[in-house]
């Protein structure tokens, strides 16, 4: 049997979860989104991912077409229906159905889209062995064009930037702002450890506020690491002892090479194994 896809206000069947063609999500990416994790029946930090896709509709003025009490209920009954005890899920909100034009207040009411299913996630023997990344020529947005907190359906910018790494046999970028200081990975926030401390990009570098990003900080931090949100540069990448990206279906996976530089012993460091260690015991408390 097909999934079973929540369509605005009710549980469709897969085959019947369909949009118009002048749904403003489709034609011009006008919309916002989150993917969410759900570990053992249990969906991952809810409220926070349900926080920033409010937050996300607010900076772009969409109007959510329920509250989020209601929202987070649509979501928890999308999982029930599906009987999801591992997976992912993907909630959508659109700008609605509108005119081939580009003026948004045509479009009456938003469209939610939820789906929980499972997640291609990367083989466990790249965590054991590692990520091989390069640094993307595709800039990341500038934040006075859109601002890389915003969670939208447009991911060109990322998708541009993923066709560099995949077209050299990669999984994985580095993504670098306007002035040269590391942002983030094509859909993961960036760490590095260097002399037993962990670095990350500020989120004013152009990263998007990652809910995986923040749990590990935390997790880092009763570990007894001191974390420091500073801007990096490709150097700092180049000379780490250590890598690691974190993101919702990454979780948190080590980077051993570069740009063709080997990182550290070329294999993930002790703190990178320590905090995934760390991180999948807490998505499973």
């Amino acid at each position: 049997m097909g999934l079973k896809i929540w369509l605005n206000d009710k549980l469709v069947d897969e085959a019947d979860a369909k949009v118009s063609v002048f749904d403003h999500g489709l034609l011009y990416g006008d919309g916002v989104f989150e993917g969410i994790r759900v570990y053992s029946g249990k969906v991952f930090e809810l409220k926070a991912h349900i926080d920033r896709l409010y937050e996300s509709a607010s900076a772009i003025r969409l109007k959510m077409p329920v509250d989020r009490e209601t929202m987070t209920d649509y979501l928890l009954q999308t999982v029930a229906a599906n009987n999801l005890d591992d997976g992912y899920v993907r909630l959508v909100v659109t700008r609605g159905v509108g005119t081939l034009g580009l003026n948004p207040l045509v479009c009456e009411k938003g469209q939610i889209i939820i789906i929980a299913a499972t997640i291609q996630l990367y083989p466990r023997e790249i965590y054991e062995n590692g990520l091989k990344v390069i640094s993307a020529n595709t800039m990341r947005n500038h934040p006075l064009a859109v601002s890389p907190q915003i969670k939208s359906l447009n991911y060109l910018n990322n998708i541009l930037a993923k066709l560099e790494a995949l077209d050299r046999d990669m999984l994985e970028a580095i993504m670098y702002n306007h002035m040269g200081y590391v942002a983030e990975a094509t859909g993961d926030n960036v760490f590095v450890v260097r002399a037993g401390k962990v670095y990350s990009p500020p989120i004013s570098a152009g990263s998007l506020e990652g809910i995986t990003r923040a749990v590990v900080i935390k997790l880092a931090r009763e570990l007894g690491y001191d974390v420091l949100e500073q801007n990096l540069t490709r150097y700092d990448l180049y000379v780490a002892d250590e890598i690691f990206l974190t993101g919702t279906a990454a979780e948190v996976i080590g980077v051993v090479e570069i740009d063709g530089r080997t990182i550290g012993m070329g294999k993930p460091g002790p703190i990178t194994r320590e905090l995934l260690a760390k991180f999948e015991a807490y998505v499973r408390q």
